[in-house]
Formats: C-alpha cells, structure tokens, sequence
C-alpha cells in the first residue's frame, strides 16, 4: 500500500511500526454546536480507509479524541447559560447518534481533554524542563525557534510567521510565533489547578498528551484530519510532541479535501454549513457515503444535492444487482455452465479494484471496475445457465468492496405479521394467474406496489422485495 504522506509532500509506501497492527489517531469534535457534513466528509474518509485496512487482515487501534476545553465552547457556554460540560456532552452525543446512522465504526477510544489534565501538565513540565517552553504573566509557550524542524508538515517559514502575526498588548511572549501550552486564566468557567496557577491547556498540546498515553512508543503510524488542521494545530504538535519524547511523533500524514459550499470551505464560522442531521434527513446515509466516495479524500468536493440524489439512484443499482446476484445464486439449476471469459474478466477487475484503494486509497477509480462488473455480470442473469462458481465470487467480492464504501441494505423488510399477509396475498395473485384471471393478479401486484412491495416473477415462482 501507498499513501500521501503530507509531511514528505510525496506518495510512500505504507509500512506500520508494527506486524498486523496499526495505530491511528483523528482529530476529533469540538463539541459547541450541531456537527455539520464537512465534518462527515472527514470522519467517513477515514472510515473507509480503517475499513479497508480491516479487510485486509489488520488490527486497527483507533483514536479520536474530544476537544471538550476550548474559547468557542466557553463562549457559547456563557451565551446560553449552560455548564461547559453539559454542553459538550449534548453536542458529541448527537454527533455520535448521526455517525452511527452514516455506518461510521467507533473508534476504540474517545479521550477528552478535560480528563486528561494530569498528562497534560506532565508534557508541559517536561517541556520547561528540557527549555523548550518558558512561563510569563499569561501562561506557558512553546518557543518555536528552538525546533529546528518547525515548518516542516506546512512549509511555513518562520520569517513568514512572524509577519503574519502580532503581539497582543497583554501578551508577554519571547516571539510572536510562540504558542500557548497553558493560558492563565481567572474565575472563567472552565479552569483548572497547575503548577503555573489557574488555567486551562492551549488547543495544541491537548492531543500532543493524549496520544503521548495511548500509543505505543508515543508514535502514531497514521494521522488525520482534514487540510485546514495542518497549520498551526499539526505543525504545533509535531514540534511540541518530538521535543518531548524525542522520537518520531507520526510516520503518515493524511489529511482531507474540504467540503465547499460554492467552492468556499464549510465552516461554522462562515455560516455556510449545512447540519449532517438535515442531510440524513433528506439523504440515506448511503447515497451520503457514496458522494463523498466519488471524490478522492485529498481533494475538496462542493457539496450538491442533486449530485447526492443520483448517488442515491447509484446504490439502488448496486442493491438491485446484489438482489439479483442473491436470486440467481438460490436457484441452483442443474445446468451449470463453466463462463472461462466471465471469471477471467471478474477476477481482474477485482485485483484492479484493490490496485487503486492500495494506491493512496484511490476509491474513485477502484469504484468504476465495481460498476464494470456490474454490467457484465447482467448481461447472463438471464442465460438459460449460470456459472455458480464465478457469481458467488462475484458476491464474496462486492461484500467486501460494500463493507469499504460503508453500504449496508438498510431495507428492512416488514414485521412477521406483515410479512405473512404479503406472502398471503402472493399465493391468492397465483391463483389468479393459474385461472388465467389477469385483471385480479395486476390488481394484487398493484396494490403491494403502492405500498412498496415489488414482485418479481421468475416462471413459476415469485418473490418479493421492499423498494
């Protein structure tokens, strides 16, 4: 396997630190309002790629963490009078509730930052003391100038930093570029007990201790999250992580496109997002993981309603063909025709799919050899044989590449009760066709067609399905 690795600027072979395991951290939510789709596009891009590292055999140890102590939190704390952490939990709930609805698998662990305070102010003295970080009248700073290697994952230079940016009058900083590891606080709402007095730890050093506590060797082999993370937040806690612990801080960096609303990144703070409830609202969540499937995770996708619908139509074909494929398999007839071309054709177009998910998780091109399959395995549904062998390879094969893409046959048939008079009102269709009374049977498939029941007859027998 190859990846991109954001930090050399090129496509690497993809070697974890260890035998059958890998360890992956994402940047998780800050949790002060409604999660909207960009943040989808993000998480279900690295979901797909934990599925696929599944599939292929690996043990995946996934973190994510909780950004639970942050400025925007304690503002909108303050604006509608809640407490800080039940406000968090309200948020990261409902955003866990509408990633479970979009196939998203947990991750392993979700830190938050506010239970790992001690870890944190442990990294903090390690800094102080290894002089890498000094305390003023506002709180405790990394000094950037002293990691050599600073700028290395965004190419910022320090020159270019520095005029960028300026000097607060209340700030006591050696150098602009200096970045908060602890900010001294006063009576705020969200403060704890340090060593340098009451405060609360910068955005950078949160993830930098909580992944220090649960990766082996405080070194990740992937980290991800999407572009706009890559400076200052990634930068920062490369320089802060490796003066630390004085190792590599994370082999792989990947990071993702934005989701743009006409072609301007989706932001809270621009006021152009769209909330992911209100698309699973509209959209399944199929047609959602789909859309996104269509762009390669590295590049930005403006995000289209009407586009999200034919994705929709996309994986009621893909359904269809499964359905299909699930019929013909169950009919086991006697003659079984051996098709040399077909299972020549289908093994290739399978090894091909894994040769572009292998190459920097190339899924929109992998996808286009399942669409070929497709096509081909329709053209002999109807032959009077069927070659068994190559279509339960075929299923074996597009379970797998579902499993990736995250989509699941969420057409759930009726209750048993339900069932049994739909089945009822076959055998009286049946009836009808056997006395030739035409006009009852079209009736009956009529009517369990208004109420989304679709019959399919095949000779003598029929079955049914949900649409």
């Amino acid at each position: 396997m190859k990846f991109y690795n954001s930090l050399t600027k090129k496509i690497e072979e993809f070697k974890p630190l260890y035998d059958g395991k890998i360890i992956m951290y994402v940047c998780g939510l800050t949790p002060y309002d409604n999660t909207h789709l960009g943040h989808a596009r993000t998480y279900v891009a690295f979901d797909m790629l934990k599925r696929f590292f599944i599939l292929k055999g690996y043990e995946v140890f996934h973190i994510q963490n909780i950004t639970d102590v942050d400025d925007k939190i304690i503002k909108k704390a303050n604006e509608t009078n809640q407490k800080p952490n039940e406000l968090t939990e309200k948020f990261h709930s409902e955003a866990m509730e509408l990633f479970k609805k979009l196939h998203i698998l947990d991750a392993n662990i979700y830190p938050k930052v506010t239970e790992h305070i001690p870890e944190i102010i442990g990294m903090i003295e390690t800094l102080i003391k290894k002089d890498f970080a000094y305390e003023t009248e506002t709180g405790v700073y990394f000094e950037v100038g002293k990691f050599p290697k600073y700028g290395a994952l965004s190419g910022q230079k320090i020159d270019e930093i520095r005029a960028g940016t300026r000097k607060e009058v209340d700030e006591t900083k050696k150098n602009s570029e200096d970045f908060a590891l602890w900010k001294k606080t006063n009576s705020e709402i969200i403060e704890f007990s340090s060593p340098w007095g009451r405060g609360r730890p910068g955005w950078h050093i949160e993830c930098s201790a909580m992944i220090g506590k649960y990766s082996n060797m405080k070194t990740l082999d992937i980290h991800g999250g999407a572009r706009d993370l890559i400076f200052p937040h990634h930068e920062n806690e490369i320089a802060q992580s490796e003066s630390a612990n004085e190792v590599q801080f994370v082999k792989y960096w990947l990071h993702t496109g934005f989701l743009t609303v006409n072609n301007e990144k989706m932001s809270k703070c621009l006021g152009n997002f769209v909330t992911l409830r209100d698309v699973l609202t509209n959209h399944t969540p199929n047609a959602v993981r789909l859309f996104f499937a269509l762009t390669n995770y590295r590049s930005h996708i403006d995000y289209n309603p009407t586009q999200i619908k034919q994705a929709e139509v996309t994986v009621k074909r893909i359904l269809n063909f499964m359905d299909k494929l699930n019929n013909a398999i169950s009919k086991r007839k006697k003659k079984n025709m051996h098709n040399k071309e077909l299972i020549n054709e289908t093994k290739s177009k399978f090894r091909n799919f894994y040769h572009f998910l292998e190459s920097d998780f190339d899924m929109p091109t992998a996808i286009t050899y399942i669409f070929s399959i497709m096509k081909s395995a329709n053209t002999v549904f109807d032959d009077d044989a069927y070659d068994y062998e190559t279509f339960g390879l075929i299923k074996k094969e597009m379970e797998n590449a579902l499993y990736v893409l995250g989509i699941e046959n969420e057409i759930k048939k009726p209750e048993d009760k339900s069932a049994q008079l739909i089945e009822l009102l076959i055998e009286l269709r049946d009836d009808a066709r056997k006395r030739k009374d035409f006009k009852v049977a079209d009736k009956i498939r009529d009517k369990l067609k208004q109420i989304c029941v679709l019959l399919e007859d095949n000779g003598t027998k029929t079955t049914w399905k949900i649409q």
